[in-house]
């Protein structure tokens, strides 16, 4: 190899270790930069805990019989969509049908004996009494012809309101059984958050206060208020919080979420979060120094919220922090501070 022939790495490490040693010559000799300022300043915040949650519907119902028969029809399927008084389930009820027919016919027979004694007291060949009698038997009819049609109708489940067929527990040819769940029926128009707080921290929370809700899968963030809190479950040692999903985010039944839940207030030092530059694994803030120099910190940056990023370390209350540095700004640099 040629003595004086150089690898690019290495005439680049050769190079860098001129720029350094050069830097002091070179700065100094850079025109002043216009720089905006802001001051970090340390204020108190409340500290959030995240907790995890599930968007549920508001409308939500599980679908049972009120009476004992096979299941005549069943033709939903999961996620169809139905609408409110759509026939879900026909049960098959024979006896109930037989009971509506002896009803009918006993009901029949009053009213014609009604009738018939109403006009034989006109013409005076009965007596009130007996009317009197008939009339109630005839009440009496009617109520259980409406009561054995209030029956069949039990025959017929029908969607209580407009969503989706979220789970069913039958199919058609199996037996129903009052209480026993056949259909469960989910909404599409309105969510809600459900969210297990710990004790400690739903002690600050109130009916109406707005939480910062965040979607993972989808990278939604929205606020959401507080709708409802529970009693402490004294086993799980947490309160059950429903938050009232806004109209605008899309979600969907079941989505996983996380709630930022505030607790006790802490100290905190902010500045604008255009003010923090990254650089490899390094974060850095460039600083105004009382010579109007620009200085280079190395900090540990937190949480940014509302435009304004949390230093955990590398900077003190009431430095100059220079606010979109300049691609070019060099450390030592002279400044013009802009008003």
């Amino acid at each position: 190899m040629h003595p004086l022939r150089l690898s690019l790495p290495v005439a680049l490490i050769l190079l860098a270790g001129c720029a350094k040693h050069a830097a002091p010559e070179s700065v100094a000799a850079l025109p002043p930069v216009k720089v905006t300022l802001a001051v970090a300043q340390r204020e108190e915040l409340p500290a959030l805990t995240e907790v995890t949650g599930t968007i549920r519907p508001v409308q939500r119902a599980q679908l049972a019989a009120k009476v004992m028969g096979t299941i005549d029809a069943l033709s939903v399927t999961l996620g169809e969509r139905v609408n409110a008084g759509d026939l879900l389930v026909k049960i098959s009820v024979g006896e109930i049908n037989a009971r509506v027919a002896q009803a009918q016919a006993q009901f029949n027979v009053a009213q014609r004996d009604l009738e018939r004694e109403r006009d034989l007291l006109g013409k005076g060949a009965s007596t009130a009494d007996m009317v009197r009698g008939l009339e109630d038997r005839f009440a009496m009819m009617q109520a259980m012809l409406r009561e054995a049609q209030v029956m069949l109708s039990y025959a017929e489940v029908r969607a209580p309101f407009a969503g989706v067929v979220a789970r069913k527990f039958a199919n058609a040819g199996d037996l129903a059984s009052p209480g026993y769940p056949l259909l469960e029926l989910e909404g599409t128009d309105a969510f809600q958050v459900e969210a297990a707080v710990p004790d400690s921290l739903a002690a600050t929370l109130i009916p109406g206060a707005a939480l910062t809700v965040e979607v993972p899968t989808t990278g939604l963030t929205f606020s959401a208020p507080i709708a409802e809190l529970s009693s402490a479950d004294p086993r799980a040692r947490s309160v059950l919080a429903k938050l009232t999903v806004p109209a605008g985010p899309a979600v969907r039944s079941g989505e996983f979420v996380r709630v930022q839940v505030p607790g006790a207030a802490i100290h905190v030092l902010l500045i604008p979060d255009t003010a923090l530059t990254v650089l490899g694994q390094m974060e850095r803030v460039f600083v105004a120094g009382a010579d109007n120099r620009a200085g280079l910190r190395l900090v540990k940056a937190g949480a940014v919220q509302a435009g304004r990023v949390e230093i955990l370390a590398g900077l003190d209350a009431g430095e100059r922090v220079i606010v979109n540095p300049p691609a070019g700004l060099r450390e030592g640099q002279t400044l013009e501070i802009l008003p």
